[in-house]
């Protein structure tokens, strides 16, 4: 694969620039692409020399570690636009993440790749990564959305069916657009590093279908819940 320079690598912040500028004037916010974009540098800096040895140990209980860190932040992220940030709203979305990304994590590890051994790092924290960051995008969208409709005096259930949809438009469109509109990243990756293209469309057909039912396997929990507690 082709190494990237560290110069050529700094040409990508040229047209974030040009956002940064824009969203400073119209969202009236200097900070919020700055602060992200940096702790995006650090946090993947960091997190490659992890990997590094992560993957060299094979330690199942720093795997389980990563896992629930995981979990326990990308819960906190979500709570992050919520109107109600109280634990108890917290511990639903907890929840809501949890079931669903290890529903779709142990389907994947243990019967889809039909792996040697129940963990290797080198396939689980990817994947894990990938689950939990798009399980916590769509119920961020789901909660933010039912919490305006229902500050709108909109029924309880006419707010979880515009939110669900509203949640599952950026899956849903992901499913439509494969293949006629883009290459995903993880397909992209594994062209780019040589692999047959036909083995890159399996991993990435099994990508597709994690993303859509953890994104919304974690709504229907966390409405449940709702629905549950105001019954």
């Amino acid at each position: 694969m082709q190494l990237i320079s560290f110069f050529n690598l700094s040409l990508t912040l040229i047209p974030l620039i040009f956002v940064w500028y824009y969203y400073k004037k119209w969202a009236n916010n200097s900070t919020e692409i700055l602060i992200s974009t940096i702790r995006m540098l650090v946090q993947l800096i960091a997190i490659g020399y992890l990997l590094v040895l992560i993957f060299e140990t094979k330690n199942i209980f720093l795997g389980i570690f990563i896992i629930i860190f995981m979990i326990a932040i990308s819960s906190w992220i979500s709570l992050r636009n919520t109107i109600d940030k109280s634990f108890k709203h917290y511990k639903q979305i907890l929840i809501s993440i949890t079931i669903s990304g290890l529903v779709n994590l142990i389907l994947i590890v243990g019967f889809v790749l039909d792996l040697d051994s129940i963990y290797e790092p080198r396939y689980v924290i990817p994947l894990a990564g990938m689950i939990f960051a798009n399980t916590m995008n769509a119920l961020s969208l789901a909660i933010e959305r039912f919490e305006k409709e229902r500050q709108r005096d909109v029924s309880f259930e006419k707010s979880r069916e515009i939110a669900f949809k509203a949640c599952m438009i950026p899956q849903i469109n992901a499913l439509l657009a494969v293949g006629l509109v883009a290459l995903p990243g993880m397909m992209t990756g594994q062209i780019l590093s040589g692999i047959d293209p036909l083995i890159a469309v399996r991993y990435q057909i099994m990508i597709m279908t994690m993303i859509l039912s953890s994104a919304g396997i974690s709504t229907i929990v966390y409405f449940l819940m709702k629905d549950k507690k105001i019954k």
